[in-house]
């Protein structure tokens, strides 16, 4: 089966979790929220945005947001979550918006669902001149035993590990549409209940499409790792968030 068909498979998955999604996955550092956007208010693209995991946090720093997301129920979370913010349907590959009508766009846990050339000169024409690209990944801390673990045995590796960085610049660089491609990582955790950690493993496409058969044995295995290194009822992910920003030359 071609890995092109395998994506689009997993990425469309996300309808059937969009609840689990918004429920389970966590949000952003504000510094790295910053970091990507700057701190004066500016309109602000959110490409791929989900449930609004970004898009709220950027709607917080007072920047004038605008999600884009092509998966009706993601989009319908986003809709009740950040309620106020513009939210479009549409896709990376064709945004629904006007020529240099942004002066940042961002892509959240996204990016390696695109096909990135394509999107790379969509998002060109949506920057205004002097315009920035920002990228951002939540990473497991796989330093963390439980959670070594929690990657080995259920969830697998990110997309973005291994070779994701190298990926990301080469991509970006290919297009020769942007600058030097800056990184910067930040530390971030998320408490979890039982209930949570079943929840996130749930919403990874990994997971989702998997008949529920086949679901059930997974998500006992997060529960049973919960049970087993949950201290007073939590556990508390580690993640490293990377991040990646770009201007258009």
């Amino acid at each position: 089966m071609p890995e092109s068909f395998d994506r689009e498979v997993r990425g469309l998955s996300f309808g059937a979790v969009a609840g689990a999604y918004e429920r389970s996955r966590p949000g952003y550092p504000v510094d790295a929220v910053r970091w990507l956007a700057g701190e004066e208010p500016c309109d602000v693209v959110d490409l791929g945005a989900g449930t609004g995991k970004l898009s709220r946090l950027l709607a917080a720093q007072g920047h004038r947001v605008t999600a884009v997301e092509p998966i009706p129920e993601m989009l319908a979370e986003l809709e009740a979550a950040v309620p106020g913010t513009a939210a479009r349907a549409g896709s990376a590959e064709a945004i629904p918006l006007a020529d240099a009508s942004a002066d940042v766009v961002t892509v959240a846990q996204a990016f390696h669902w695109f096909d990135q050339q394509v999107a790379l000169r969509e998002i060109a024409r949506v920057l205004r001149p002097g315009g920035r690209l920002g990228l951002v990944w939540n990473t497991r801390d796989d330093s963390e035993p439980w959670v070594a673990e929690l990657t080995d045995t259920i969830i697998g590796r990110s997309e973005f590990r291994d070779d994701g960085v190298v990926a990301v610049v080469s991509s970006i660089d290919e297009s020769g549409l942007y600058g030097p491609v800056e990184r910067a990582s930040f530390a971030h955790v998320q408490p979890l209940s039982r209930d949570e950690l079943v929840e996130l493993v749930r919403s990874r496409s990994q997971c989702a499409v998997l008949s529920e058969e086949e679901r059930g044995p997974v998500l006992d295995h997060a529960g049973e790792l919960f049970d087993m290194h949950a201290t007073d009822g939590t556990l508390v992910m580690p993640y490293v968030t990377e991040c990646f920003r770009a201007s258009l030359r």
